[in-house]
């Protein structure tokens, strides 16, 4: 092979997206060993225009004619920009909501944006990764740093506990899954290209069918802990409890959907043949999130703790689109998870200011809120109203769209089921709601009578607001302005062709 034509196999410029946030990345590790502390504020707005810059190259990327690259190994398709988008996004947003958190903590700042860098260059990988080694590669660099976050602030009992628990069943899970790729690897004669896989099994003997399912099975099993979908979510309510908050805030936007992109890429290329089978065990798993998470949330004193639960329901209401199988179907996936973007990120970055400004997470803490701090209480309403799906705001444009989808395919059974625990999950938030807008001092609670000055001048608190006031604003406009984001979320789907390829197959089997 000579150079020209090495060089057009690699395709290098596919991944420039992921090279900025690498020279980002080390931009602030060798800067924060150079300047050191004092310079760590400024680091973090750095890593932001990183970030910036990166989501800019894939937009630019958005109609690539050739978008194959590293002979096969990655892909960088409309539907992987828009994934590799959603996690970048998500990383810049927890930055910014992280300076004041983690100055407080006492712990380095820098460092604490170094895992976060790291963990969104292994999301960004997976998203767009079509080869088993660069998958679990990927799939590793995001858990690992997940940990490290998760355990970060080493002072914190309760933050060492989530980091020991969420390495055990990390570690068993990437276990199995890798068991199953292994078998996958094995079964198509050696191949570790996922189109490759899907053309050596349809080329075996049909023997090789229960093989496959077990495969199908263990891969499941892997991908269901990664989006924390019932029954492997027993990590998700410790963990999201005991973390630092902005580390929730990227684990339930940015690690989310990358193992959503993960799941379409995986399932829908290397398992053609047995497609009725997964669409099976993902209804199981959606039914399942849907109705334990929303029940269980019902019960919830932790602001964080109703959060996590509400993030396993959410799962749930996302997976439909998997379930069904069609354009509308992924189309819908993707729109819901840009716009669970915002308004999750932005419930989570007024926890995280209460907390500042209270020490406290519990639900009843926040009664009485409005008298003192009206627009913390008008963004956390917002961002909760539109994850119950309220309108006009964005959440209920996601799930109107996306339970669309499940009703044109003939999945009537679970629409009905998810209209119904969305109904319960509106009981929850607007709990919250209305505990904030009590106007009888007697039933305001001892934290919010004693609730400090609103500052936004003190050192690292700007930056929070920044990050609340962008949610809120993209919280609320999002569902008034949503035909280009459905436009962008169709398009994804119609100009990826592995998309297209499962979609004529089904159509090809009827």
């Amino acid at each position: 092979m000579d150079f020209n034509n090495l060089v057009v196999q690699l395709n290098t410029g596919a991944i420039l997206p992921e090279v900025i946030v690498i020279v980002t990345l080390l931009g602030v590790l060798v800067g924060d060993l150079i300047l050191g502390r004092s310079a760590a504020r400024s680091l973090c707005y750095f890593a932001v225009g990183g970030l910036l810059s990166s989501i800019v190259a894939l937009v630019l990327q958005w109609d690539n004619p050739n978008p194959v690259a590293f002979f096969g190994e990655y892909t960088s398709d409309p539907l992987s920009v828009v994934f590799r988008g959603i996690v970048a996004l998500s990383a810049a947003v927890t930055i910014l909501m992280s300076i004041s958190y983690v100055e407080q903590t006492g712990t380095a700042l820098a460092e604490f944006v170094t895992i976060l860098l790291t963990a969104t260059l292994g999301g960004m990988l997976l998203s767009g990764a079509t080869e088993l080694v660069t998958i679990f590669v990927s799939l590793e660099t995001l858990s690992i740093s997940s940990y490290l976050m998760t355990g970060y602030m080493k002072r914190d009992p309760r933050s060492n506990e989530a980091a020991l628990k969420y390495l055990l069943i990390g570690a068993s899970s990437s276990a199995v899954f890798l068991y199953g790729v292994s078998l996958l690897y094995g079964l198509s004669g050696g191949e570790t290209t996922l189109p490759e896989i899907a053309i050596g099994i349809a080329n075996a003997s049909g023997s090789l069918s229960l093989g496959l399912v077990v495969s199908l099975i263990f891969v499941i099993a892997g991908i269901a802990f990664k989006i924390s979908a019932v029954p492997f979510h027993q990590w998700a309510p410790d963990v999201y409890e005991g973390s630092p908050t902005p580390v929730v805030a990227f684990l339930s936007v940015g690690s989310k959907a990358a193992g959503f992109a993960l799941a379409i890429r995986l399932l829908v290329t290397a398992f053609p043949q047995v497609i009725e089978q997964w669409h099976f065990v993902f209804t199981a798993l959606a039914i399942l999130s849907m109705v334990l998470g929303n029940v269980v949330a019902l019960a919830q004193t932790s602001m964080k703790r109703m959060l996590g639960y509400s993030s396993i329901a959410q799962a749930g209401f996302v997976m439909i689109g998997m379930v069904i199988g069609t354009e509308t179907g992924y189309a819908s996936m993707v729109f819901y998870l840009f716009v669970y973007l915002f308004m999750n990120l932005g419930a989570f970055a007024c926890v995280i200011l209460f907390t500042l400004r209270t020490g406290s997470d519990r639900i009843s803490d926040y009664a009485g809120l409005y008298q003192k701090d009206p627009f913390l209480t008008l963004a956390l309403s917002v961002c909760l109203l539109s994850l119950g799906g309220i309108p006009p705001l964005a959440g209920f444009f996601g799930k109107i769209y996306i339970f669309w989808a499940g009703w044109k395919a003939g999945a009537y059974g679970l629409v009905l089921l998810a209209l119904v625990t969305s109904v319960v999950s509106i009981y929850y938030y607007l709990r919250v709601v209305k505990m904030m807008v009590v106007k009888e001092p007697n039933e305001m609670s001892d934290v919010v009578r004693n609730y400090p000055v609103t500052n936004w001048n003190l050192p690292g608190m700007r930056p929070l607001q920044v990050a609340t006031l962008a949610t809120l604003i993209a919280t609320s406009l999002a569902g008034i302005l949503s035909n280009p984001l459905f436009t962008i979320a169709n398009d994804s789907v119609s100009h990826t062709p592995m998309l297209q390829a499962s979609l004529e197959r089904r159509v090809a089997v009827k």
